[in-house]
């Protein structure tokens, strides 16, 4: 009986341990990052959300429309800050003309505008007093999609550059990583612009998930701090409707090596027409110059659409969307809080939440009283997730908050560039070529 009685209380003991280990690992085994931790939702000091896009185009490059017209239209929009982006031309103030290659003079030879704002008008978008609308809208200057002429597939756009610095950059070999360089040693930030147009992903949606490209595109930004992801969201998502699987791709390569990649959304607009299409909102004390740069580093905002294209088999939506030009309420969080292993966010106009694991649809349901708890301690394996971001869907479109990684504790690893065999060179230099834009573009045409 003494032995029985021992055995029991041994048994007892060790289940205690058990306990009391399990319930350690659920408050200690891993930590919740949030890019969203340190913003003030509600209440005093609260901070603004700012509607706005950093890739827009301009006569001044191979867009259809004049730099006044375009600004115009998005100051109309409500936009609360903008950076025109024209291939190999660096930005400045929009009453200012820009330095740009010789060759963007064609647009006068077709009957082409190249307008700027007068000084009054502005003046009046800067403070908000332009058509009376109340608010300003701020401009970025310094940015330039790194490919003049388009003659190459090198869309990156770096931001911040000195006034006329990167005017005429066409990239070269391994036209990606020159640009990004090119931005890195001028003192910029640089992301990569709708990756699924040089992956050709349309065609071959494959082409995400092909190790070889995610190595490719996350070599570069693991290579270079200054460069900080990829636009998820691009205009009407004509080449980039793949583009959400390729990113939750780069995030579970790129986070064991302690980086994460944001996912911008931008309208990359040509014409005014496509202004209400891809846009992001920054989370901010004040609308300025200085704050959209430490946002876009430390993705404290969300990135939305207004079109894409279904893709029910992965990780949707079942349906498209197709909601640009609309008077539909586009979905928005107001608030992402975390409280050890949950996840809490209130929405607006939102109709369906999903959260995605590790390129994983891990729940997926409806928000119809605008908030939502994912208790991570619920779900099986959630221990070994590099990170969960959460989607909210409409028939306005869809909104997706950056990724909160999952820290357990362990070292990250230290990247190295992977030695290239002579045939991987070729073709890295090949594609980055004008004589592959000019195949790919007589394939599109037949």
């Amino acid at each position: 009986m003494k032995k029985f009685i021992s055995v029991i209380l041994s048994v007892l003991f060790v289940m205690q341990l058990g306990i009391l280990g399990a319930s350690a690992a659920e408050e200690a085994d891993y930590t919740i990052n949030s890019p969203y931790e340190n913003i003030i939702w509600e209440g005093d000091g609260a901070w603004g959300a700012y509607k706005g896009s950093l890739h827009s185009h301009s006569t001044f490059s191979d867009a259809n429309y004049d730099l006044a017209t375009m600004v115009k239209e998005y100051y109309a929009q409500g936009y609360d800050f903008l950076a025109n982006a024209d291939h190999g031309v660096t930005g400045v103030e929009w009453n200012r003309r820009p330095d740009y290659p010789f060759l963007y003079n064609y647009q006068f030879i077709i009957g082409k505008k190249q307008t700027i704002l007068t000084d009054a008008e502005y003046e009046g978008m800067i403070t908000g007093t332009y058509n009376d609308r109340g608010y300003k809208m701020t401009c970025v200057t310094g940015a330039n999609e790194l490919n003049d002429l388009t003659l190459t597939k090198c869309h990156v756009n770096g931001y911040f550059l000195p006034e006329g610095v990167g005017t005429g950059f066409r990239g070269g070999e391994n036209a990606f990583e020159a640009a990004v360089k090119f931005t890195h040693d001028n003192g910029g930030i640089s992301h990569i612009n709708h990756p699924g147009d040089w992956l050709e992903s349309n065609a071959n949606p494959g082409a995400v998930s092909d190790p070889k490209n995610i190595e490719f595109l996350t070599g570069i930004i693991l290579k270079y701090d200054s460069c900080y992801g990829i636009e998820v969201f691009n205009e009407d998502n004509g080449v980039t409707g793949y583009d959400r699987i390729l990113w939750d791709n780069m995030l579970m390569y790129a986070l064991p090596y302690g980086k994460t990649i944001i996912g911008y959304a931008n309208t990359d607009a040509h014409e005014p027409d496509t202004v209400d299409t891809s846009f992001m909102t920054f989370m901010m004390k004040e609308n300025n110059v200085e704050n959209i740069r430490a946002t876009m580093q430390n993705g404290a905002f969300f990135s939305t659409t207004r079109n894409l294209r279904a893709n029910e088999f992965e990780i949707g939506p079942a349906v498209a969307i197709e909601a640009d030009n609309t008077d539909l309420a586009y979905p928005m969080f107001t608030k992402v809080a975390v409280d050890g292993h949950k996840i809490t966010v209130n929405a607006e106009n939102a109709d369906t939440l999903q959260w995605i694991a590790n390129g994983k649809v891990i729940y997926k349901g409806e928000i119809a009283d605008g908030t939502y708890t994912l208790d991570l301690d619920t779900i099986e394996g959630a221990e070994d997730f590099l990170y969960v971001r959460a989607e909210i869907i409409s028939e306005g479109g869809m909104t997706v908050t950056q990724a909160l990684t999952i820290d357990n504790g362990e070292e990250s690893l230290e990247f190295s560039e992977q030695n290239k065999s002579i045939i991987e060179k070729f073709i890295e230099a090949f594609t980055s070529s004008l004589l592959y834009v000019i195949i790919q573009e007589i394939i599109r045409a037949i």
